[in-house]
């Protein structure tokens, strides 16, 4: 099995609604989001997925989050925006955008050392 892996970024705000302490004040981050997709075989150029169709797909689910207050986008208007349901937006998000993908995972990395992973079933 390959795997291949793509690290991207965005900036957001959001607050995590009914939590009991600071991060249910609005705050913001510089998010790593971190997609590995995987293959059993290599295509004909030797490759399991092309790179660069992963960060334009990505880049494209990622600019509507950029620069927002996450608690006033949706799905986030209604599903708390934390570190888990951000992974998972995406990581649905980017299967939508590429079906015959095959992704394993999405981390959303709200620091250097705090993430959260989403991975299907």
């Amino acid at each position: 099995m390959y795997q291949v892996h793509v690290r991207r970024h965005f900036d957001s705000a959001h607050a995590l609604r009914g939590y009991q302490g600071k991060c249910e004040r609005l705050h913001g981050h510089r998010w790593e989001i971190v997609v590995c997709a995987e293959a059993a075989e290599l295509d004909a150029c030797g490759m399991a997925f092309d790179f660069s169709v992963l960060k334009r797909e990505l880049d494209a689910v990622l600019d509507e989050l950029d620069h927002r207050n996450l608690n006033e986008t949706p799905p986030f208007d209604h599903v708390n925006p934390s570190s888990e349901h951000i992974a998972r937006m995406i990581f649905e998000s980017l299967q939508a955008r590429l079906p015959d993908a095959r992704l394993r995972y999405v981390e959303a990395w709200e620091s250097p050392d705090a993430w959260a992973t989403y991975l299907p079933d």
